[in-house]
């Protein structure tokens, strides 16, 4: 399919359904969905998709849905929905599930790919190897019984013109949430100039970049549990700026840091204790600052804000007298908020700024000479129409020379009172635009010479995290936290249980093993599968939609009867279950015709191999891992000593097996590559 254009689908005499990409899986939008995953999903395709004329490896077909992003430039672009029939699929098994701990849930029969290609790629057709791609915009895989892994989200610093991560994040977070996923997982790679995310966002607000979306620890590699990453980022947030300068006063970084400390503790409205306020802070700026770098603060010997607890003074900094008048580039607040990680949707953060610019403006109207209004003040004045202060503060901190609406509002720092000021200027007081839409260069009143933005913020944040956060000096504390930070890759969000409608009763049904069924014994039992019925239903009915739903969602349940109920088995088929079981919980059930004979059991496979590494990993975690040729337990190469770089051994045997084949004078290290010198023992 050719994706048109805005304009292009007006002028057609059948015009193709096009959905806002803003609000596209809003509440009701494009449909209502109330029942389970495996029912909204086709209606989402029945009612807001367009099935493709070719499909994929000959067997899987392809839905279209076209999205508006922008109606000014008639921007269209397509999401691609993607069914994959399991029974019929090279790779039936979910390296994810495994990956994330959800070998136990039983083998879907379908699962659904959405996918936003990239933009070169919106005019093409999918190819056979779309499943392997890394670079699509968006991808995510959602099984059938609403268990779904978001693959990959790539914005503009991913190579696209159009969209960044927050917009796609927030389509793919809308979707799930419309159409009732109930788990979702994610992978955390994301870098940005070399640094790990995960990493970074951690230190500053507490959670991954994904944490905004509500996604929490899941699974860590090598044996990392949530309390251990819990108490690393906590570790790690919670160093003081203070101790930091102390600890590298005899090392080379020494001058550097206490300099940016320094800098932004002066541009700050609060004081910045520790690492997480400094790194949160300038995180929360950067979208304000020219990408460019001078110096920082004057080199003199001024009071350090890290080592005294005064505010810096103009006298201790050294400033030289103000200049007269400077351009400073200007960003649009719009375009400002859609790069800051807010728990606050952008719409809000928008509707704030025009509150207190109303503020400023009545001001402005008010005093002649255009004075400043004081940071307090706008607060207070924004107050009296913004209950959540929160959001306020959150604003005010990033109104900073950016438009909002067809004005400018600026801040500075008045040099008699010392006292942050706003002031606000109508769009047409001598600006010049240097590129549409984007940033405009505006002639500002004076301003401190130590306020104003001139380095390169995300520089800074890099300096930070390489010498701070991955090269401490001499803590292990702080390395062995940095290291468990790291390992922790895999978050999950839980989407919430809805129950919206009064005369329904949802339920989870569980399959429960019988005396037959030694495997699932053996194994933690799979979640139950999401029933709708009526308030009034029977036993029977509940008995017949768990069957039915049962059979369509898993290849093992294919054939199942349900025979019974659990705590329902002494009631008749014709009892009403009203008051018998309440919405939102778990029912067991048992029957009869599970198919233990398919390979297509369970989403880890059918081969039972065991994990126990050193480092107390018990199962696979996506990490490299390697075999013991004798007891055929499998372990982290990195814990065996094995650099990523190098190759596996074709023969390996781990330290316990070759201390009971050889005892050695002195036992080996942990995961020493004993090949050869069993070799030599065998022969």
């Amino acid at each position: 399919m050719v994706i048109p254009t805005l304009e292009g689908c007006k002028k057609r005499k059948r015009r193709p359904k096009v959905y806002d990409f803003h609000s596209f899986g809003e509440p009701g939008s494009p449909i209502e969905a109330l029942g389970p995953f495996r029912d909204n999903i086709r209606l989402l395709l029945q009612q807001c998709a367009e099935l493709e004329s070719y499909s994929l490896h000959g067997r899987m077909p392809i839905w279209s849905t076209l999205l508006v992003h922008d109606h000014r430039s008639g921007l269209v672009l397509p999401l691609y929905t993607i069914e994959e029939n399991v029974a019929h699929s090279d790779n039936p098994f979910c390296h994810y599930c495994r990956c994330t701990g959800w070998s136990n849930h039983f083998v879907s029969k379908r699962n659904y790919h959405m996918i936003i290609p990239m933009d070169d790629d919106w005019n093409k057709p999918l190819d056979d190897g779309v499943f392997d791609t890394t670079t699509h915009l968006l991808h995510g895989l959602i099984h059938c019984n609403g268990f779904a892994h978001l693959l990959c989200i790539n914005g503009l610093e991913g190579g696209s013109k159009h969209l960044c991560g927050r917009e796609l994040m927030d389509l793919w977070d809308r979707i799930c949430s419309n159409l009732r996923t109930r788990k979702i997982t994610v992978e955390d790679v994301s870098k940005k100039r070399s640094m790990e995310l995960r990493l970074l966002h951690g230190v500053a607000y507490g959670h991954p970049w994904f944490g905004r979306w509500g996604y929490k620890f899941c699974h860590g590699s090598f044996g990392v549990k949530e309390h251990m990453y819990g108490r690393a980022l906590e570790t790690l947030s919670s160093l003081e700026l203070k101790k930091i300068i102390q600890d590298f006063r005899d090392m080379d970084q020494y001058e550097e840091l206490k300099k940016i400390v320094r800098y932004y503790g002066y541009l700050s409205e609060t004081q910045l204790i520790t690492i997480k306020d400094l790194l949160r802070f300038m995180l929360t700026i950067r979208a304000c600052f020219p990408a460019h770098r001078n110096s920082l603060l004057p080199s003199e010997k001024p009071a350090d804000v890290v080592e005294n607890a005064k505010p810096v003074t103009r006298e201790s900094l050294k400033i030289k007298p103000p200049i007269k008048e400077k351009s400073t580039n200007c960003r649009k607040f719009a375009a400002v908020v859609s790069h800051m990680d807010s728990r606050w949707p952008a719409r809000r953060l928008e509707s704030a700024a025009d509150v207190v610019v109303n503020a400023l403006i009545e001001k402005k109207e008010k005093d002649s000479k255009n004075g400043g209004m004081a940071r307090q003040d706008v607060r207070d004045a924004a107050r009296l129409h913004i209950g959540d202060t929160g959001l306020l503060d959150y604003v005010l901190k990033s109104l900073n020379n950016v438009v909002v609406g067809n004005h400018i509002v600026c801040r500075s720092m008045n040099p008699t009172t010392h006292i942050l000021e706003y002031t606000v200027h109508d769009l047409d007081d001598g600006e010049k635009v240097s590129e549409p839409e984007k940033e405009i260069v505006f002639s500002l009143p004076p301003l401190p010479a130590a306020i104003v933005p001139r380095i390169d913020v995300y520089s800074d944040v890099l300096y930070l995290y390489e010498h701070v956060l991955l090269g401490y000096p001499e803590s292990e504390l702080v390395e062995l936290a940095t290291r468990a930070v790291l390992d922790t890759k895999h978050f999950v969000k839980e989407c919430s249980f809805k129950d919206d409608k009064e005369n329904l009763l949802t339920l989870f049904c569980q399959i429960l093993p019988t005396l037959t069924d030694k495997e699932m014994e053996q194994r933690e039992l799979p979640p139950g599968e999401i029933v709708t019925v009526p308030l009034n239903a029977t036993v029977g009915e509940l008995k017949h939609e768990a069957e039915s739903a049962l059979r369509d969602t898993y290849c093992i349940t294919e054939r199942f009867v349900v025979r019974e109920i659990k705590g329902l088995e002494e009631s008749d088929d014709m009892d009403v279950l009203s008051g018998a079981v309440q919405s939102g919980t778990e029912v067991g059930v048992r029957g009869s015709g599970i198919n233990l004979d398919t390979p297509l059991r369970y989403q880890g496979g059918s081969d039972t191999w065991t994990v126990r590494c050193e480092c107390g990993a018990t199962d696979d975690d996506g990490e490299r891992m390697v075999a013991c040729d004798i007891c055929e337990v499998w372990q982290h190469t990195r814990c065996c000593g094995m650099e990523d770089a190098n190759e596996v051994p074709r023969l390996f045997i781990c330290s316990t097996c070759y201390v009971t084949l050889v005892p050695p004078k002195t036992e080996p290290a942990p995961g020493f590559d004993c090949s050869t010198a069993f070799l030599e023992w065998r022969h």
